[in-house]
C-alpha cells in the first residue's frame, strides 16, 4: 500500500507511455489509490487486516511437504525430475523455484502480520485490540519459525518496512531469530483467548504455548518447554480422536490445537496439498518411500499403516484424500498442531538429554497416542529416545514433521546418510537462501556458507 506511487508509476512504464515527470509531479498521489494511513479508520478495517493474515498463511502449507517430508525418508517423487527431484536427492540449487516460493509466502504473512502491529491505534476496543496484537504476533512467529527451520539464520523482519530500510534484508543470528520468536508467543500465550467454540482456525492461547514449547524444545531448552506442555495435557478442552483416520477425516475436531482451514470446490480457498499427496498419479509427488513403507508394515498390528499408506495405491499415503468435484479443489483442513503432537513433546520434554525414561508421566501419554494405534494396549516400563522418534513417525507422518523431528533428536546424519547416498551433512539439513533474494538484496543477503 506505501508503495503504490511507485507501483502506479512502474506500470505506466510497462504499458509503454513516456512519463516525464517534475517533482510535483512525482508527490501527485494517483487518482484511485488508497494509502494504508487512511484506509485503516477504525476495529472493522483492522479486523480485515488480521484476517488477511489467515489468508496469507493459506498459502504455506501448499508445498511445504517437499520441503520437510521430502527431504527426510518418509516421502519421494514418481517421476524423479526438474526442481522437485533436487529436493528429495538432496541437492537443491539456490535457483529452486520451490524453495523461492516457501521463502516468498512466509515473509508475506510476516508483512501480514506487522501492518496489523502497525495500525492497532486505530482499534477502540481494548480487548479487540489486544487480541489482534496476539493473532498477529502469533502469525509472525509461527512464520519466522518456519524459516529458521528451512534456511537457518533469516532476516527478522519486525515492522512493516519499506525500500530505504536495507537493514532488514541482512540475516540476523540464530539466537536473534529465536528471540523474536519467543517473544512474540510469549506475548500472544497472555493475549489471545482460549479454545471456543468459534475459535477453529485462529490462533489461541494454547495453540500459542504449543508453537511455543516447539521452540524450546528445537533448542533443547526442556525445562522451558516443559510447564507449557504439562498444562496442555492437563487442558481438558482437547482429547484424543477415538480413531486416528477421525483426526484427519472429522475436521474442526477437539484433538486439533492450530489447524489452517480451507474450503472444498472453491478456486479461491481450496489447496493442491492432498491432490499431490494422494490422488496425484500425474504430479506424482510425496510418494510414500520404501523405507517408510517398511517401517510402517514391520509391525502389522499398528492400525496407522491403513491411513499412513493408500490401500489402493500403496506407492501414495492416504491421510489426506478427500471427496471434492476436482481433486484440485480439495479443501482439507491443514493440521500444524495437535494432540497427539503434544503428548510425544511432553515425553521428549521430560527425557530431556537423557536416552530413555521410566518417569511415570512420559509414559503415560506416550501410551495413549501408542495405544491408540494397537487393538491391544500396553503399559509401557520404559521410553527410549529412538522409540519416541519412531512414535512421532509413526503417528505424523507427512504433516512435516519428519526432517525436523530427526534434527532435533540428533538422528538426521546417521538417519539420512544410510537413507541417501547423494545426502550430505550438515549442508543438506538447510535450505540454500534464494538466488533472487540475494540478487534483490544488493549483497546484504549472503548465501548459506555450504552452499558457496
Amino acid at each position: 500500500m506505501k508503495n503504490t506511487k511507485y507501483k502506479f508509476f512502474g506500470l505506466l512504464m510497462i504499458l509503454g507511455f513516456s512519463v516525464s515527470c517534475s517533482k510535483e509531479d512525482l508527490d501527485l498521489a494517483p487518482i484511485s489509490a488508497i494509502s494504508d494511513t487512511k484506509y485503516f479508520n477504525n476495529d472493522s478495517d483492522v479486523l480485515g487486516a488480521v484476517i488477511a493474515i489467515y489468508d496469507g498463511l493459506q498459502a504455506v502449507p501448499m508445498n511445504e511437504f517437499a520441503l520437510t517430508e521430502m527431504r527426510s525418508d518418509n516421502g519421494k517423487t514418481a517421476l524423479h525430475e526438474g526442481e522437485w527431484k533436487q529436493l528429495e536427492t538432496f541437492e537443491v540449487l539456490p535457483t529452486n523455484s520451490v524453495v523461492a516460493g516457501y521463502w516468498s509466502v512466509n515473509y508475506n504473512v510476516i508483512f501480514r502480520a506487522n501492518t496489523v502491529l502497525e495500525h492497532l491505534n486505530v482499534v477502540s476496543d481494548a480487548t479487540k485490540k489486544m487480541n489482534y496484537d496476539g493473532e498477529a504476533k502469533f502469525a509472525r512467529a509461527l512464520a519466522h519459525f518456519n524459516l529458521v527451520r528451512a534456511f537457518g539464520e533469516v532476516p527478522v523482519i519486525d515492522k512493516v518496512v519499506g525500500i530505504k530500510d536495507t537493514k532488514y534484508f541482512a540475516k540476523k543470528s540464530l539466537t536473534e531469530v529465536y528471540d523474536l520468536i519467543q517473544s512474540d508467543l510469549t506475548t500472544a500465550i497472555n493475549e489471545l483467548p482460549v479454545k471456543s467454540a468459534t475459535s477453529f482456525g485462529r490462533a489461541t492461547k494454547q495453540a500459542a504455548q504449543g508453537i511455543l514449547a516447539k521452540v524450546y524444545l528445537t533448542q533443547k531448552k526442556y525445562d522451558l518447554a516443559l510447564p507449557l506442555l504439562a498444562a496442555l495435557v492437563a487442558d481438558t478442552q482437547y482429547s484424543l480422536q477415538a480413531n486416528y483416520k477421525d483426526v484427519f477425516y472429522n475436521e474442526k475436531n477437539d484433538e486439533i490445537l492450530f489447524a489452517i482451514p480451507y474450503s472444498n470446490d472453491s478456486a479461491t480457498e481450496s489447496q493442491s496439498f492432498s491432490y499431490e499427496m494422494t490422488v496425484g498419479q500425474a504430479s506424482g509427488l510425496n510418494f510414500v518411500t520404501d523405507d517408510f513403507a517398511a517401517f510402517m508394515k514391520a509391525d502389522p498390528l499398528d492400525k496407522r499403516i491403513a491411513v499412513n499408506i493408500n490401500s489402493a495405491i500403496p506407492t501414495q499415503n492416504g491421510k489426506y484424500l478427500r471427496t471434492s468435484t476436482s481433486p484440485r479443489l480439495a479443501g482439507n483442513d491443514w493440521l500444524v498442531l495437535r494432540l497427539a503432537d503434544v503428548y510425544l513433546m511432553y515425553t521428549e520434554a521430560i527425557m530431556g538429554t537423557a536416552t530413555s525414561t521410566t518417569d511415570a508421566n512420559a509414559i503415560k501419554y506416550y501410551d495413549k497416542v501408542r495405544n491408540r494405534a494397537f487393538v491391544i494396549p500396553v503399559t509401557s516400563t520404559s521410553i527410549t529416545k529412538i522409540a519416541l522418534l519412531n512414535q512421532r513417525r509413526a503417528e505424523l507422518a507427512y504433516e512435516n514433521q519428519r526432517l525436523y523431528d530427526l534434527i532435533r533428536f540428533d538422528m538426521a546424519q546417521s538417519v539420512l546418510s544410510v537413507y541417501s547416498s547423494t545426502f550430505q551433512g550438515p549442508k543438506d539439513l538447510l535450505l540454500p537462501i534464494p538466488q533472487v533474494e540475494i540478487n534483490i538484496s544488493g549483497g546484504m543477503l549472503v548465501q548459506n556458507p555450504l552452499y558457496n
